[in-house]
């Protein structure tokens, strides 16, 4: 039950596509912190006000993306739709992939990290403003099909950008600040994103609905929200084209000069291209980083029914889109809370620990969304939604986020124990990417396999099974309506938490062998001599 595709994950938690709670990926989980000496800000306030900025950028369209799924399912999307539009999130989780290009190619005389965060941000600007051309034409709605296959690829080609910007602004953010105040990136990273997202979705999307301005910011009602997603995407795409123009005029880069000679970068920074997919393929080859690899890639199959489709199912059965996104705003400070109170019960020797006993309460909370769902129907009654209904889901969302986030710190302790020095931010940038591609793959297949498993019926031909859009549209012209006899969800859900306790009962003993390993058994091949 995700209220938005967007993970709570530090760099990029959120794990987080659809109401409430998201496994997805946090862009930036890879960003390495440094700090050295005590902080001191005097002379770094502007910058950290530019990176804060930045970071909110990035934030916008990974927030637009996570509303988008709500519009669909307004506009009568099917759950393959759905299913085939979650590619869209995939970029951040695949980023390693072209990240050393990044890191390599530049233009040295412009900068390091402007080479690629100008023109980058340029087309991120254009993009916007292009797409709020045609937006509304693709998403459908009033009986036209939306273009889903063109809507993926599109939102797609934004996130791969988003994430390229991300790459170039976590390298700058290193030489930005001064080296007693790199630790600021992360806080800049973590606030900006969560701002920029809050932004892009959360705002967005209680905007954009007609019922939720009417009733809260209108003395006379009107038949749309106050912003629309073409007016939305098109002033974001100005502000993208106006700050990157004054970035590249009067924000000079300073140490391309020394790059190779400052303290601030690491060896991972001086790498070549070849050397940089090298250490990726070395890693790919250890022992142990296949077996925490498998397990990465698998453990969130039990919770991807939850996360993925309960959300799209309350819209379904009547709960307002605007009003599920305006449930993220009282979990925050929860949010901002837990990553600190975790981190004082994973930051000892055995940090899986946690993460292993946090796992079959998330089960059992997936269990209960489930069942949440399946009373929806009896608790909203024609578009009414009662308090308590509210408070239930503000209270099941609340427990959940608990153990996901003690999944999420536990994992990241433990990447960060195991993670080869010589190659850390590489190593930890790897980890989080099969942890985020163990989210996003599970949340695609189960979307897909909603309406693979439904069964419906036509209410006035006995024998037209709704199986296709031809039944439908035949159905509908009998005066009759396709409802649901059996739905997948549910058996899908069943099979999920099957799976998660049987994964637990097999794979328990694993995650303790990979945690009682020498901290040498993780060092990357070409190191272990030295």
């Amino acid at each position: 039950m995700s209220t938005a595709r967007r993970r709570t994950q530090g760099g990029s938690a959120g794990d987080d596509q659809s109401v409430l709670i998201t496994d997805y990926p946090h862009p930036n989980e890879g960003l390495v912190e440094k700090d050295e000496g005590t902080p001191d800000i005097r002379g770094d306030r502007r910058n950290i006000a530019i990176l804060l900025f930045l970071y909110i950028l990035q934030g916008i369209p990974i927030g637009l993306i996570a509303a988008i799924p709500m519009l669909l399912q307004n506009r009568g999307a099917s759950y393959k739709q759905q299913a085939e539009f979650s590619f869209a999130y995939w970029p951040f989780s695949l980023k390693l992939l072209w990240a050393p290009i990044v890191d390599s190619l530049y233009v040295r005389r412009f900068g390091r990290r402007k080479s690629w965060l100008v023109p980058v941000q340029y087309l991120l600007g254009g993009f916007m403003m292009f797409l709020s051309y045609f937006v509304d034409r693709w998403l459908g709605g009033d009986g036209v099909e939306p273009n889903v296959a063109l809507l993926s690829l599109l939102f797609f080609l934004l996130n791969f950008l988003a994430a390229t910007q991300d790459i170039a602004v976590d390298g700058w953010a290193l030489t930005m600040l001064k080296r007693c105040n790199v630790g600021y990136a992360s806080t800049c990273n973590s606030v900006g994103q969560t701002a920029g997202y809050f932004l892009g979705y959360v705002v967005f999307i209680a905007l954009e609905s007609k019922d939720f301005c009417n009733k809260y910011m209108r003395d006379v009602p009107l038949n749309e929200g106050m912003i629309t997603l073409p007016r939305f995407l098109w002033f974001w795409g100005i502000v993208f084209v106006v700050a990157t123009t004054l970035v590249a005029i009067f924000k000079k880069e300073n140490d391309i000069e020394d790059a190779h000679t400052d303290a601030r970068y690491t060896e991972e920074h001086e790498l070549n291209i070849r050397q940089s997919y090298k250490i990726l393929w070395d890693m790919v080859k250890m022992r142990p980083v296949q077996i925490l690899g498998a397990i990465l890639l698998t453990v969130k199959v039990t919770f991807s029914a939850s996360d993925a489709v309960t959300s799209l199912k309350l819209i379904d059965a009547g709960v307002p889109k605007d009003q599920l996104a305006l449930l993220a705003i009282p979990l925050i400070p929860l949010q901002l809370v837990l990553p600190l109170v975790m981190g004082r019960y994973t930051n000892g020797p055995r940090p899986m620990d946690v993460y292993v006993k946090a796992i079959p309460y998330r089960i059992l909370l997936a269990a209960v969304a489930t069942i949440f769902a399946y009373a929806t129907p009896f608790m909203v009654q024609k578009g009414n939604v009662p308090v308590y209904y509210y408070v239930l889901l503000i209270t099941l969302y609340a427990c959940y986020q608990v153990f996901l986030y003690s999944m999420f710190v536990a994992a990241m302790a433990f990447f960060a124990k195991i993670s080869d020095p010589a190659v850390g931010g590489t190593y930890m940038t790897f980890l989080n990417t099969l942890c985020n591609l163990g989210g996003n793959w599970p949340n695609t297949v189960v979307l897909w396999l909603v309406d693979v498993l439904t069964w419906k019926q036509c209410t006035t031909v006995t024998d037209n099974t709704c199986l296709n859009k031809s039944d439908q549209q035949s159905c509908e012209s009998s005066q009759g309506k396709c409802e649901i006899t059996f739905d997948g969800y549910y058996l899908e859900s069943f099979f999920c938490v099957l799976y998660g306790i049987i994964w637990v009962l097999l794979v328990h003993k694993w995650i303790v062998y990979l945690q009682d390993l020498p901290v040498r058994s993780w060092l990357v091949v070409k190191h272990k001599s030295r």
